[in-house]
């Protein structure tokens, strides 16, 4: 059961990765709290630190098979890139030692004030224009790269949940704000993720090893493997073959997945 659910949660993953810039985090840190349930207190440092793997490959393709027009901004964007992976790193060693319950909390928290931020305010819904991403398309300041990174690291997500709106809100089409945010995310997981696969949770939290799959550090590899087995294919196809969405439809369709997600880990943290 453990093994079909991680393999649909990758496809899963594999879909939000292309279509909505979320790397897998925000499916995959509900599902490997499940699966790793029995690996004790550490359980949602391991979920944070498995993510954090996941999001690095997914968003590593997703970003490989993006257009280079569409990534010429990044490069006028090196502060930026610099203190998201700084931000990254700095929020993975917080989760090595923050309490269990800060991390699932703070997890529904950051996806309910999302959710808010992005049905009251304007611009996310309707974008201020439909045009396509120029060399100044990253319009996310510099100064938010080192609290973007850090808070996304440390709940074991990819940055996209700000990322995007703060792109959408630009002008950009949600097809742009997406692709765009895999790059972003890949800045933060990348440095997270090393330390996660070499670092061991805080002592307290000592991890049952015999409950994961296989482990490295914080993270469990099996799970990984079964993550990516059902994710990278499908972005490797959507990214050949992108499907054509009405941009209004794919902005509701981001609402929606917050929507879920929040209400998948609301109902583990009142049954767990």
């Amino acid at each position: 059961m453990t093994v079909v659910l991680l393999l649909a949660i990758g496809v899963l993953t594999g879909l939000t990765t292309v279509l909505f810039g979320f790397g897998g985090g925000f499916a995959t840190v509900p599902a490997v709290l499940w699966a790793d349930a029995a690996a004790g207190p550490a359980a949602s440092t391991v979920a944070v630190a498995t993510s954090s793997l996941v999001m690095v490959v997914n968003a590593a393709v997703a970003t490989a098979a993006t257009p280079k027009s569409m990534l010429t901004g990044l490069r006028q964007r090196l502060p930026l890139l610099a203190l998201l992976g700084a931000g990254g790193l700095a929020g993975a060693a917080a989760a090595t030692f923050a309490p269990p319950g800060l991390i699932r909390w703070g997890f529904v928290l950051y996806l309910a004030a999302t959710l808010v931020d992005v049905l009251v305010r304007p611009g996310f819904l309707s974008p201020a224009h439909d045009g396509p991403a120029g060399d100044q398309a990253v319009a996310v300041p510099a100064s938010l790269g080192m609290p973007i990174g850090s808070l996304a690291s440390f709940l074991g997500v990819g940055g996209s949940v700000l990322t995007v709106p703060l792109l959408r809100r630009s002008g950009l089409p949600m097809a742009a704000a997406t692709a765009l945010a895999n790059p972003l995310t890949l800045c933060i997981s990348a440095p997270a993720c090393a330390l996660f696969l070499t670092t061991a949770p805080a002592a307290g939290d000592t991890v049952d090893t015999g409950a994961l799959l296989l482990a490295a550090g914080s993270v469990d590899l099996g799970a990984v493997a079964l993550l990516l087995l059902g994710a990278v294919p499908v972005v490797v196809l959507l990214r050949r073959r992108p499907p054509r969405i009405a941009d209004r439809l794919h902005a509701r369709g981001y609402v929606a997945l917050l929507a879920l997600v929040l209400t998948a880990m609301l109902l583990r943290l009142r049954t767990g």
